[in-house]
């Protein structure tokens, strides 16, 4: 096959707009995010779900909201050979709240909580933070309407991102009520923006009619600028909506989590009441929410379950990768690499890497000749922590040589002793 003719067949295969490949070393940071979330959740006492890519294009026009921009605009919906209409999931909480009704998970001890990972897709313009597949980290609570769990929601999410070594981030809270409150306020904000809508985009000249809380959540100048004014969500509450939000405000208080109300925060999906939130940073331009979530009390009983409060929340994983990506020393695997420089030592380097496999190390033997100096280089390039250097003078003294290739030391001794002076993650 000729250059060219390998040109033609390779630009044939390249990876699809707005999706991505993640390799090593990079894909240690995702693996550690994961072990850290599942950790936490853990913790307070949430269960891994495994949940279907795939589901009925029903479930999140219903769930969702047939008005907005995901089921508008951005689902990746198919028919199969059966002529059923399909949709890879947009997000999490459809069909984890589907999977909740249609196994009776509801007949369990409240609150029933549940966390998962995985793909999700949409049909946006990719972009820093913002791609076609992404992964999300999600956790639900359901059957308590407590505004505690809210509260409890964020301290696990705060303690979860702290230890990732994320410290400057800012929680943003809100309230938008419920289906007694919301109307009269969705009527003030139509009185508001009835004279705006010259300059409002063309999504939010939609909104005005179908939603026109998610004016609120626009991005473009023109709506944020016309936005000056408006009038704030939290003045329309009903007493039991007020309450609720007063409630979640003492419990944050009294965990000590510092946290700013945006009067603009109203999410994008049909399914929220009362509580929104989201956890935000300044470091990744106008994606800058690293994690969001919110009530969502009504969602089970459209599905056709019991009446039932919930709260929920969704991490964007590529966006704390973008943070961590510049400093994640936690992330980095640590590994040995045995280097051989003497064929009669290749059958001994193999049963001491099976050894320290025994003991939950990560080890990898050289294959092949090589002189000492290209195997240290490779060892490098796999970002082994420590090297085994194994020979002939090794074996007769029955020692191993080792060196540390983080911080230069080096040493030599037993595989006991090389255990005890080295810290390798298992």
């Amino acid at each position: 096959m000729t250059k060219k003719e390998r040109v033609t067949v390779l630009a044939r295969f390249n990876l699809l707009k707005g999706f991505e490949d993640i390799y090593p070393p990079e894909v240690f940071i995702w693996q550690w995010i994961e072990t850290k979330a599942k950790e936490h959740f853990n913790l307070y006492n949430y269960e891994e779900i495994k949940l279907p890519i795939v589901e009925s294009t029903d479930l999140f026009t219903r769930g969702i909201g047939e008005g907005t921009d995901i089921v508008e605009k951005e689902m990746y919906s198919f028919q199969d050979k059966s002529g059923r209409l399909l949709t890879l999931r947009p997000e999490g909480t459809a069909s984890m709240v589907r999977c909740y009704v249609e196994n009776n998970l509801f007949n369990r001890p409240s609150p029933q909580k549940f966390f998962y990972y995985g793909p999700m897709f949409r049909y946006e313009r990719p972009q820093k933070g913002r791609q076609r597949q992404f992964y999300q980290i999600g956790a639900e609570a359901l059957g308590i309407d407590n505004p505690a769990i809210e509260a409890e929601m964020l301290l696990m999410l705060s303690r979860l991102l702290k230890t990732l070594g994320l410290n400057s981030l800012n929680i943003e809270i809100n309230s938008i009520g419920c289906d007694d409150c919301r109307p009269q306020y969705k009527k003030e904000l139509r009185s508001f923006f009835e004279d705006k809508k010259s300059h409002l985009c063309v999504d939010c000249n939609r909104r005005y009619e179908s939603n026109p809380l998610r004016i609120l959540d626009c991005k473009v100048t023109n709506c944020i600028e016309s936005r000056q004014g408006v009038p704030v969500l939290a003045q329309f509450l009903c007493p039991n909506c007020s309450r609720h939000y007063s409630a979640l405000k003492g419990f944050l208080d009294e965990f000590q989590l510092r946290y700013v109300q945006n009067d603009n925060l109203v999410r994008g999906l049909d399914y929220y009441t009362r509580t929104t939130f989201e956890i935000t940073t300044e470091a990744l331009g106008a994606q800058k929410a690293v994690c969001a979530g919110g009530r969502y009390d009504r969602l089970v009983e459209q599905f056709g379950g019991p009446s039932t409060p919930a709260v929920g929340f969704a991490i964007g994983v590529e966006r704390i990768v973008a943070l961590l990506k510049d400093n994640y020393k936690e992330a980095q695997r640590e590994s040995v690499f045995i280097a051989i420089i003497d064929e009669k030592a290749e059958k001994k380097a193999h049963k001491i890497a099976e050894d320290l496999r025994d003991k939950g190390i990560v080890v990898s033997v050289n294959f092949g000749k090589g002189s000492l100096k290209n195997q240290l280089r490779k060892a490098d390039r796999l970002n082994s922590s420590h090297v085994i250097i194994l020979g002939e003078e090794e074996l007769s003294r029955d020692k191993l040589s080792w060196k540390n290739l983080r911080n230069h030391t080096q040493g030599e001794g037993k595989i006991d002793e090389f255990l005890t002076n080295i810290e390798v993650k298992a």
